[in-house]
């Protein structure tokens, strides 16, 4: 009787003390899920950003947006205070999260994109507006070709003339840099949320591009970019080379 009476005993403690347990628990993962869904305001990226754009430039390219806790990152960026001074380790892009890592020094910046130099070449740069670029779409590692513009001088039994020509043929890009191009802000959307307006307008501002060429061809680049104007042609290696037109007058347009 003394025994049945302690084993009743025993097993309403333990009842109490799992019930007890059971509870606990249960109040912790209601407390772990609200941590995690309370939203935290971070740093996300909203327009592309070209790897090496500074700290001072990055307000055009991010937005403040709230996030559940547990899907912002441990080092994802609040603010960028103290942090000026610092650029973009790498391109960054539209819905990314910033991250502390993603800032370096600009000394210990690698040019996103740059390709070695062929052995005996040396590398020459010159700045152009989009239209002059393929509408901004050339990139490290393309070849283009390099049409020279002169007002006159061009030919020798016509130096009054005008005169264009595909002067240098299939030239390695090895850089492509550009200005930082400020984005309007975010709108509100139908169900109420921020989201970064969509870009459809042109590009502006000017590329500066950097090409490896010999000595000869390097002398050609300044010259015409001191003394006449540029057009480029994007001209992969397999792009069929004519021959013709040599230097384009206004007789040969119509030809």
């Amino acid at each position: 009787m003394k025994s049945r009476l302690l084993a009743g005993i025993a097993a309403l403690v333990l009842a109490v003390v799992g019930a007890i347990l059971v509870v606990s628990y249960a109040q912790g993962a209601d407390a772990r899920a609200v941590q995690g869904l309370a939203p935290v305001s971070v740093m996300m990226v909203q327009k592309a950003v070209p790897a090496g754009t500074p700290v001072a430039s990055l307000s055009a390219f991010v937005t403040t947006q709230e996030l559940p806790g547990k899907a912002v990152s441990k080092t994802a960026l609040k603010n960028l205070d103290g942090l000026a001074g610092k650029v973009t380790a790498v391109d960054l892009l539209p819905g990314e999260q910033l991250v502390a890592e993603r800032l370096i020094e600009p000394e210990a910046l690698k040019t996103s994109g740059s390709v070695d130099v062929p052995k005996g070449l040396q590398e020459v740069s010159f700045q152009l507006e989009p239209q002059r670029v393929v509408g901004g779409r050339i990139v490290a590692g393309d070849h283009i070709g390099i049409f020279i513009s002169l007002k006159s001088g061009g030919i020798e039994t016509k130096p009054e003339k005008e005169a264009t020509q595909l002067t240098i043929h299939k030239v390695l890009v090895t850089a492509v840099q550009r200005a930082p191009v400020a984005t309007p802000p975010a709108q509100p959307s139908a169900d109420g949320a921020t989201a970064p307006p969509e870009d459809t307008s042109l590009p502006t501002g000017l590329l500066m591009l950097t090409v490896a060429v010999n000595d000869v061809d390097a002398t050609k680049i300044v010259y015409a970019s001191e003394y006449a104007s540029i057009w480029l042609s994007k001209e992969p290696l397999n792009a069929t080379d004519s021959g013709r037109p040599g230097i384009m007058t206004k007789p040969e347009v119509y030809k």
